[in-house]
Order: structure tokens, then sequence, then C-alpha cells
């Protein structure tokens, strides 16, 4: 098949997506689905930063486009890339284009280990590339895979097809990650007792126990791995120091609890580790762009 014909095909795919999400999802927000780990996003207009922990998951954008930010560094897609994230990660996401018209349309796919784990045992090896990989990457989307992700979102008009019809769907899709041109990223994580393997343990057992005092020592010795190893691969895989990892997942969980529990701005940071009101204040600052206070009051005045 030459390119424009592929090219062509993916423009119909897409556009039959972008219709299937339409009639399926009415209102702004994100949808859980009859499907597990499905989810259908839609957005009506551009969307100021959202900080959140972001879970291993596909993310297929059909309409409009949006940028995620990992650390320092910014990756910007639409619907001819998808992007992937192969572990937690804290990031800030926000919708470029949407309008009314033309809303913002995305599929979300979370990520089961279990099943990458399986495909790998049953597909053989990728090609491993060089060195550490990070934990989140954009890849051109082609056919076959829209093609996958499109029989897997028509299964949602025929329910009493999921159960048989939508795991040979997730297979696919995941298959075809895992053979593209960036597997390497799942495949690295997925093989049992590989360093990547380990350091997504460190990064579970630091979601579990992010109020906890860090001891780097101790959390190597905890999933077999030298200090300077562990540094090293987290920061590759995360784009930050375990530290920083760790001071992520405090801020946002603070912020939630300022929002959803109306906590004072101590008790906030008390709450998720702080032991420093002014440390909490400075870092909080410096990550949302604004003291707790004044923070807490734009988003009150937004909602």
């Amino acid at each position: 098949m030459n390119q424009p014909a592929i090219a062509a095909e993916t423009i119909a795919q897409r556009a039959a997506l972008a219709r299937l999400i339409d009639g399926l999802v009415s209102e702004d927000g994100m949808h859980p689905t009859a499907i597990d780990d499905l989810y259908l996003i839609r957005c009506s207009a551009p969307s100021e930063p959202v900080h959140g922990l972001q879970k291993p998951a596909l993310c297929v954008i059909v309409q409009g486009s949006k940028e995620v930010r990992l650390g320092d560094e910014r990756y910007t897609y639409d619907a001819l890339r998808y992007l992937v994230v192969s572990v937690a990660v804290p990031v800030a996401g926000r919708v470029l284009e949407a309008s009314p018209g033309e809303p913002y349309l995305c599929i979300r796919l979370d990520i089961d280990p279990a099943l990458i784990a399986t495909l790998v045992a049953e597909a053989g090896p990728v090609d491993a590339g060089g060195g550490p990989q990070r934990g989140l990457y954009l890849d051109r989307i082609d056919a076959p895979l829209l093609d996958a992700t499109l029989r897997l979102v028509r299964l949602l008009d025929s329910p009493q097809d999921i159960a048989v019809l939508a795991p040979l769907a997730l297979r696919e899709i995941f298959y075809r990650l895992l053979r593209g041109q960036q597997g390497r990223h799942l495949h690295e994580i997925a093989v049992r007792d590989s360093q990547g393997h380990r350091v997504t343990r460190a990064i579970e057992w630091l979601n579990r126990n992010y109020v906890e005092p860090l001891r780097i020592d101790e959390l190597a010795q905890r999933v077999n791995l030298s200090s300077s190893t562990l540094h090293h691969r987290f920061k590759a895989l995360t784009a930050m120091s375990p530290l920083q990892y760790q001071k992520q997942l405090r801020l946002q969980e603070a912020r939630r609890l300022l929002i959803a529990e109306g906590l004072d701005v101590s008790s906030a940071g008390y709450r998720v580790g702080y032991e420093s009101p002014s440390q909490f204040s400075r870092e909080y600052s410096r990550l949302f762009g604004a003291s707790p206070v004044k923070d807490l009051a734009r988003l009150r005045s937004i909602a």
C-alpha cells in the first residue's frame, strides 16, 4: 500500500473515531466506559495546566492537541501521534486546541503490566536500544494501531460482545505498541528483575509511602539496586530524581487537600510530610506558580 493510501486510511479512521466518541460522550470530562481501563475524554476549550499522577497508559488524540510537561520537558502531540506512559509519573497537562464546534477528543487506555509481560513472553524480545529509556514517549500513529483502537471503541455500541472481543483488541493494541519503533520502553519495564522493572518497583513504593522520609540507600536495597544505579535509572525513566519525584507527589496531594478537604496551608503541608511551613510554601509556589493561598483563591475563582 502506498503512502497516500495509508494517509487516507488513517484520516478515515480518525473521522470514524471522532463520530463514535462524539456520540458516546456529550459533556466535557473524562468518562469511564463499559470496557475496563478504557476512558473517553472530551474538552470544548483550551485548558489551564492540570497537575496529577499519570499512571501507565496509552493516549490517542482523535481531535485537537495537548501539551504534557514532565519535569522541565514538554511533549506536544495531536491526532498524528500517540503518547505512551510506561511508568507512573507526576505530570502537568493542558489542552491546546479545542472549541465547542471541534472539541478535543481523546482515548485513554490504561496499561496492564501483566498483559504486557504476557505479550513479551509470547512475542519474544525487542531491540533494547541504547541505554535507559524515558518512561514517557511520543510516536507516530499508523493505520493498524488506529484500526485496532477503532474496533475496541466500536464495541461500546455492542455491549454483548465486549467480554469476548475486547480482550482480543486489547492484545492487538499492546502488541503493536511493543513491536513499534519504541516498544523497548514497555519491554524493559515488563521484564521481571530487569533494572527497569526494579526501578518501577521503587516508583510504586514511593507512590505508597511518599509521606515517609526518603532514604535512597534503603530504597535501593529494597529493590536490589545500588544507590547510584537507582538514581541514574530513576532519573532516566522519570526525568527527575527520587527526591524530586517524592516532592511532586507530596505537593500534588497537598493541593488536593487544600481544594477538596479545606485544610489550612500548615495542616496540608504537615499531612504530606513537610515539617516546615515556609519550605512547603516555597516549594508549592515553585511548582504551581503561586503561593498556596493565592493558588487556592485563583482555583476557586475559576470554579
